[in-house]
């Protein structure tokens, strides 16, 4: 079913562009809200411009053609032509591993020299990742995240814990923090994914005990798989309050199966997604809440981290990256930002 899909928002105000949050009492998270930001007027931490560059630099997605990761290849792309190397953006048509494992191995065989990948699964892109270091490619992991041994760092969109416990939060102040709840996932074995899932539900136990997780179930980032899971949800449990959808095909399948079962108002749609998928299900009220953060942004950043990986820089704290901003490093893992929710208020100021 390829209708594109929407959200509305009752609740979070235009406080939350540029304010910050704290969560209940005990837990002393902190989210904060930022709009979309132009590029830094700060020096560059890279050469701006590198046509010298004989660098080729494979970027694979978990899945082609969905709008998340179409925008991500936009952010891709720029950066390329901006840092003067080449890059084949390339991943399977489904969120299939085995798939994706057999594009890795077409990149090594091209002799690319470094690779940057959303994984489908953690565990089973490994041996092929080892297979790559062992012939000298340099590689990062971006949005999905491979066990440690494969890859020098992971570049995150956000601290997963921060997004995990707010994602929860957004529906908890959807329906009265009671009532039972189901979340639509991408990937089963998605560790990112998986991550997210854990801090929500972390959240529920700590502060919203009178609701209920019902059920998780998968979609493989697949809208009409999405859709079908939503209809499936809403008809075996009647007395649903509430979906989170943390794919980013899942918010708008679920909004759009709300309002094709008459139950707006009565089940209560929040999750990850772009606004350009959500903007008119928020404003018809079939979804309460979106939040994400900049697609293209992630895609301009981990090709400038790839680069600088090629050129022997590793990123650091506080690192001004020219187009996206300061980022943050703990360990082994970038952090490129904070969460942005999109509203029926502010929806429309957004373009992706």
């Amino acid at each position: 079913m390829n209708r594109l899909l929407r959200l509305h928002m009752i609740l979070l105000s235009l406080v939350f562009v540029s304010a910050c949050l704290d969560a209940p009492s005990k837990g002393g998270y902190k989210v904060i809200y930022s709009m979309e930001s132009g590029p830094s007027s700060a020096p560059s931490s890279y050469a701006a411009k590198n046509n010298e560059s004989d660098y080729i630099i494979g970027v694979v997605p978990k899945v082609m053609d969905i709008p998340y990761f179409n925008v991500v290849e936009t952010g891709v792309m720029e950066a390329a032509e901006d840092l003067g190397v080449e890059v084949i953006y390339e991943g399977p048509p489904i969120a299939d591993t085995q798939r994706q494992i057999k594009i890795i191995q077409d990149l090594i065989d091209r002799q690319v020299d470094a690779l940057a990948i959303s994984a489908n699964d953690p565990e089973k892109l490994l041996p092929v990742l080892m297979e790559a270091k062992q012939k000298g490619i340099q590689i990062i992991t971006w949005d999905s995240d491979t066990v440690r041994e494969g890859r020098q760092f992971f570049v995150n969109m956000v601290d997963p814990e921060t997004l995990g416990r707010h994602l929860m939060d957004t529906l908890a102040w959807n329906t009265a923090e009671r009532g039972e709840f189901a979340i639509m996932t991408g990937s089963a074995s998605a560790a990112t994914l998986n991550e997210w899932i854990k801090w929500m539900l972390a959240q529920q136990q700590e502060f919203y005990p009178g609701m209920k997780l019902l059920e998780i179930t998968a979609t493989d980032d697949d809208p009409q798989r999405a859709y079908e899971a939503a209809s499936r949800l809403l008809a075996d449990h009647p007395g649903l309050a509430g979906i989170i959808g943390i794919s980013s095909v899942a918010p708008p399948a679920a909004a759009q199966a709300v309002k094709e079962a008459g139950m707006l108002g009565r089940v209560k749609t929040v999750g990850l997604s772009t606004p350009t998928l959500m903007a008119g299900y928020l404003h018809d009220g079939s979804a309460q809440v979106a939040t994400l953060w900049s697609p293209k942004k992630l895609g301009y950043l981990t090709v400038v981290l790839a680069k600088n990986l090629l050129d022997g820089k590793k990123p650091y704290n506080g690192q001004d990256i020219d187009n996206v901003g300061n980022i943050r490093v703990n360990g082994d893992h970038v952090i490129m930002g904070e969460p942005v929710d999109f509203t029926k208020e502010n929806v429309d100021q957004y373009d992706f």
